[in-house]
Parts: C-alpha cells; sequence; structure tokens
C-alpha cells in the first residue's frame, strides 16, 4: 500500500483516500473521473480552480485510485480499458497558468480554457498533434508561444478578449485553421503570412487598433465572414473585393469615407458599414452584388443613393438612417424583397415625417406610387363636385378602382362609415389601410373583402382582440397589427396559410402567440416592445420560411441556445430584454453571429 500510496502524484492533494475521512473534498470529485475515462470528457468549469490538480493531466497515465484500493471492478469500470481524453473544459475558473503536463493528454481535440485569468500558455501545448479547438478566450494573454504554430489538426482558435499586441508571423503555418477571433485584442497590425490560411472561413478581427488590413488577406479563398467592425481602417484594399467566397463583411465603426468596389463578390449577403464617414455611394459599389439581403450604412455622411440601387434585386434590410440623404430614388419601391427600410435622421424633402413612422410597406407603396404618378396618390381624395353624392365625399373611388385601396386612416373614428364599404361593390381590393383611428374593434363587414384582399393595417388603433372575420381573409399576406391592446392572437387564425408578415409591435403580449407557429408561410414575425418572457426555439425551427424574428424590449429573462439551431433566420434582434447573455458585444455582430454563439452553448 505504501508503494501504492507514493505512486499518487501530489500526495493528499491528488485526492483523498477512503479512509481518511478528516481531509476536505477534492476539488474534483472521483466520480467526474471515472465518467471521463469511460467517455473521453472532462467538464471542470465553473469549479474555482486557481490550478489544474495534477491528477487531471495524468488521468490517463496513473492507475486509478481506486484500482491502488484493491476495489472490485464492474465490467463498466475496467480502468485498464479507459478512454483516452478527448475533450477537456477548464472554462469560468480562477487559472493563472496551465503546467506544461498538458502535453502528458496527446488525445485532446479540444481544450476549453476561455474566461480565467492566464497571462501565458505552455510552450508544451504544441505537442498536442490532435488538437482541433483550442479556446483560451477572455483571459489576460500578451503573447503566444511559438510552439501553439506546430498543431497540424488545429480547426477553431479562439483569442477574442485578451492582452495580445501582436501575432506570431508564422501564424500562417496553421494550415487547417477554419475559424481565428483575435477580436477585443490591442492589435495593430496582420502578420503577412495569413495569407497561407486558406481554409480559414471565418476571421474576426473586431476591436482592435488596426490602420489598414494587408492585401494578402485576398489570398484566403475560403473566407465566409470577415469581421473588422470598431479598428481604425480608413480604406478597404481593392484586392479584397476579388474574395469570391466572402458572404459576410462587417466594417462597422471605423474611419472609411469610401466603399470599395466588389466585381467578384458575388456570394456577398451581408454588408455592414455603419458608422463611418462614408459620402458618396456609387453604382460602382453597388453593380455586382447581387446575392446581398442586408445593406447597412447607417450613421455615415451619404448624401444620395444612386438609382442603381434597384440592381440589388434579392435585398431585404436596408438601413441608411443617420445621413444627409435628401431624396431618394422612387425606383427603391420595385425592389421585390425588401422587408426593412430604415430612413429616420436624413433631411428627406420628398417623404413626410408621419410616412415614415408607418413602416417599410407604406413607405414602398408610396415610392412606387410616385413612380408614374398619374393620378391622385393613395391619400388624396378627389374633389367635392355637383355630381358626387353627399355619401361619397369621404369615399376616394380612384383608390378604389385604379389602385384597388381602401382606406380610411389618420381620421381618429371609432368605427368605419358603412358608407366605405358600400362604396366598393364588386371592386377587389387588395389593400386595406384603417390605421391610426380609435377602433376598438376589428370591422365586420372586412370579411366582405376575403376573395381579394391580401394587406390589411389597423395599426394605431385601440384593438383588444381579433375577430374570426379577420381569421376568414384567406389571401392575407401582410397584417400590420402594431400599436393596439391585443393580448393574444385567436387559434382560427391558422387558417390564414397565405400570411407572410405579421407585425405586432407596441401591443400587450405576455407570451409568444403561439398560433404564429403553425403559420407555414410566415416569413417575418415583428414583436418588439411587449412582454414576451419566452419563446419555443423547436417550433421555430419548424417554421422554415421565417427569415426575420423582432424581439427587442420584451420580457425575455433567458435565451434557449437551440434557437441557434434555426439558421433560417437571418434577421434576429433581441436587444433590449433582460437577459445577460448573450452578451450586447456579441447581439451587435449581427445574427450570425448570435446563432453560432447560441449553437455553442447547446449542452452536448
Amino acid at each position: 500500500m505504501a508503494a501504492a500510496r507514493r505512486a499518487r502524484p501530489g500526495g493528499p492533494r491528488a485526492g483523498p483516500g477512503f479512509g481518511r475521512a478528516a481531509e476536505p473534498e477534492p476539488p474534483v470529485p472521483q466520480g467526474l473521473l471515472r465518467a471521463a475515462r469511460r467517455s473521453g470528457q472532462l467538464n471542470l468549469a465553473g469549479r474555482g480552480l486557481r490550478d489544474v490538480p495534477p491528477h487531471v493531466w495524468r488521468i490517463n497515465v496513473d492507475t486509478p485510485e481506486e484500482a491502488q484500493q484493491n476495489l472490485s471492478f464492474g465490467a463498466a469500470d475496467r480502468w485498464w480499458e479507459q478512454t483516452d481524453l478527448t475533450k477537456l473544459i477548464l472554462a469560468s475558473n480562477k487559472l493563472q497558468s496551465l503546467s506544461e503536463d498538458v502535453q502528458l493528454l496527446p488525445a485532446l481535440t479540444v481544450l476549453d480554457v476561455h474566461d480565467n485569468q492566464l497571462t501565458s500558455l505552455p510552450s508544451a501545448l504544441g505537442q498536442l498533434e490532435n488538437l482541433q479547438k483550442l479556446d483560451v478566450s477572455h483571459n489576460k494573454l500578451q503573447s503566444l508561444p511559438e510552439e501553439l504554430l506546430q498543431l497540424p489538426r488545429l480547426r477553431s482558435l479562439l483569442l477574442q478578449h485578451n492582452e495580445l499586441s501582436h501575432l506570431p508571423e508564422g501564424l500562417g503555418q496553421l494550415l487547417s485553421l477554419e475559424e481565428l477571433d483575435v477580436s477585443n485584442n490591442h492589435l495593430t497590425d496582420i502578420p503577412t503570412s495569413f495569407a497561407l490560411l486558406v481554409n480559414l472561413v471565418r476571421l474576426n478581427l473586431a476591436c482592435n487598433q488596426l490602420k489598414d488590413l494587408p492585401e494578402d488577406l485576398s489570398a484566403m479563398k475560403s473566407l465566409r465572414q470577415l469581421d473588422c467592425t470598431k479598428n481604425y481602417l480608413e480604406t478597404v484594399p481593392s484586392k479584397l473585393a476579388t474574395m469570391a467566397s466572402l458572404e459576410q463583411l462587417y466594417l462597422r465603426k471605423n474611419k472609411l469615407r469610401s466603399l470599395p468596389e466588389f466585381p467578384s463578390c458575388k456570394l456577398l449577403k451581408e454588408l455592414h458599414a455603419g458608422e463611418n464617414q462614408i459620402e458618396i455611394l456609387n453604382a460602382e459599389n453597388l453593380k455586382h452584388l447581387n446575392s446581398l439581403s442586408v445593406l447597412e450604412l447607417r450613421d455615415n455622411k451619404i448624401k444620395s443613393v444612386p438609382e442603381e440601387i434597384t440592381l440589388l434585386q434579392k435585398l431585404e434590410r436596408l438601413d441608411l438612417a443617420n445621413n444627409d440623404i435628401s431624396r431618394l430614388p422612387y425606383t427603391l419601391g420595385n425592389l421585390p424583397q425588401l422587408k426593412f427600410l430604415a430612413l429616420e435622421g436624413n433631411p428627406l424633402r420628398t417623404i413626410r415625417r408621419d410616412l415614415l413612422e408607418k413602416g417599410t410597406q407604406e413607405l414602398l407603396k408610396y415610392l412606387r406610387s410616385k413612380i408614374q404618378d398619374d393620378g391622385p396618390g393613395p391619400s388624396e381624395e378627389p374633389p367635392v363636385t355637383a355630381m358626387t353624392l353627399p355619401s361619397q365625399a369621404r369615399v376616394n373611388m380612384h383608390a378604389i378602382t385604379s389602385l384597388k385601396l381602401l382606406e380610411y386612416s389618420e381620421k381618429q373614428a371609432a368605427e368605419i362609415p358603412e358608407e366605405m364599404f358600400d362604396a366598393v361593390g364588386t371592386n377587389p381590393v387588395a389593400t386595406v389601410n384603417f390605421s391610426k383611428n380609435q377602433l376598438r374593434e376589428v370591422p365586420p363587414r372586412i370579411v366582405e373583402l376575403k376573395d381579394s384582399v391580401c394587406d390589411v393595417n389597423l395599426g394605431f388603433n385601440k384593438i383588444s382582440s381579433i375577430s374570426l372575420e379577420l381569421c376568414r381573409l384567406h389571401k392575407l399576406t401582410h397584417l400590420d397589427l402594431r400599436n393596439n391592446v391585443l393580448t393574444s392572437l385567436p387559434k382560427e387564425m391558422e387558417a390564414l396559410t397565405r400570411l407572410q408578415i405579421i407585425n405586432l409591435a407596441f401591443n400587450r403580449f405576455k407570451a409568444f402567440p403561439s398560433v404564429l407557429y403553425h403559420l407555414p408561410a410566415l416569413e417575418t414575425i415583428l414583436l418588439s416592445n411587449n412582454q414576451v418572457g419566452s419563446i419555443d426555439p423547436l417550433q421555430l425551427k419548424g417554421m422554415d420560411m421565417l427569415g426575420t424574428l423582432d424581439l427587442q424590449n420584451n420580457d425575455l429573462l433567458h435565451v434557449p441556445p437551440e434557437l441557434g439551431n434555426c439558421e433560417n433566420l437571418r434577421t434576429l434582434l433581441l436587444e433590449g430584454n433582460p437577459f445577460r447573455t448573450p452578451r450586447a458585444a456579441i447581439l451587435a455582430k449581427g445574427t450570425a453571429a448570435v446563432l453560432e454563439y447560441l449553437r455553442s452553448r447547446i449542452p452536448t
């Protein structure tokens, strides 16, 4: 027994014997180690560890303590058949260093030491030739050992939130690397060897002190996501525009005065360049971006928008808020996929402020109406003449017959006059706008329009419940119910099988309306500024068409990690909720980063 006791590394610190109850419990329970020998995985996150106990490093070297105590082993516990440790998680502890003994775990594929107090890394890391993922983010690292460059299979290297002022010049030797995050450090330049990282898919350089980017980055032919947010970039090398695989480019919060041309970025889906000093938006900047769905240019100094913006036929979100734009090309209204258009904070002369407040669809309709502008606009009423019947003085017959629009908005009316519906007759009405009144219920006669109406706006009223008549509008694709006093939606809304966009912002929902999960065509759910406390990620994942989900300013205390599996979501807005994670810094990176973060939190 004495020899066996000497064999235990670290003496009593390695773990108490079974007969010594007076000693304190070990920081790593024996049961956890036994399970790790079977599974090859050991999770010691959040245990307050200041050091990694030596027997953790030696888990595959030493004879287990149970064997030394001559205990009987069941078939499942035969230590001589143990699995080599492949995954070690030491996150969220108080570690200030890692032992060189890490080399005793040569089978490791994942080593996660994020959220500690590490100031350096052991050179022995270079001997972990099977390592595929190394997460040392949220530490105090000031440099990296050269030996780190010897890891031939490393695919993910996470170094964000450290104190790095430079990266090893030979970082390009990590040829298998697919993901590299060096955001939130003190980097002033990027090694030219980055050009060798031809398998890199995601590169995050955000929140550093970079003044320029090396042209060699253009050699990264696999790169799909490049984040350069919050640096000191004044230009972007023109060669960068030749990156044929690039899908997401983040250039926010720099000092750019212009955008580069993108002749080869045929796959670019998202371009975020807000909070710069861009003054001119040229046709050349836009005409090649056939796949672009998100263009974010808010908080710049742009003065005009070129007509060529209409070449971006897949554009879904266009954010031009807080620029110096005085007029817009009316052809913007013809963009077929555009669901979100932000223009606030511009000195627009041709568009009234109240029209901006009505939302994207109303704004696009207005722009379309101005393209031809061959008669009274949607909100203009025909002049009262001697031939006008008194009951029709409030009815815009031109709008009904030519524009297929039934409008009675901004009247502060408690109900819609009967003559509005009488005037429709046999004319097919496609759009109904009864917004900005004092309606307390959905007008019952709206059901008379069920064979033609596809767009209904009942926003800015006092409606407290949805009637069954509304649920019979089987051709409905757009429904605007924002700024009412709704607390629930009826199950009968399942009949609205063509509904694509629903706006429920600024109501009184305390729960996510369950009927929405059963509307197969829904592409956009706007549910901001309610009191929603939870969502069902599994049901959301089943909504194949859902691309935009706005849950800003609700009461979400928890964001379920499984929401990350909703990979169809292109826009997920969660700001203004009381949850702690994801943090604001993650949210600011955009939807793809949020979904990826959530997926990383799914228990395995």
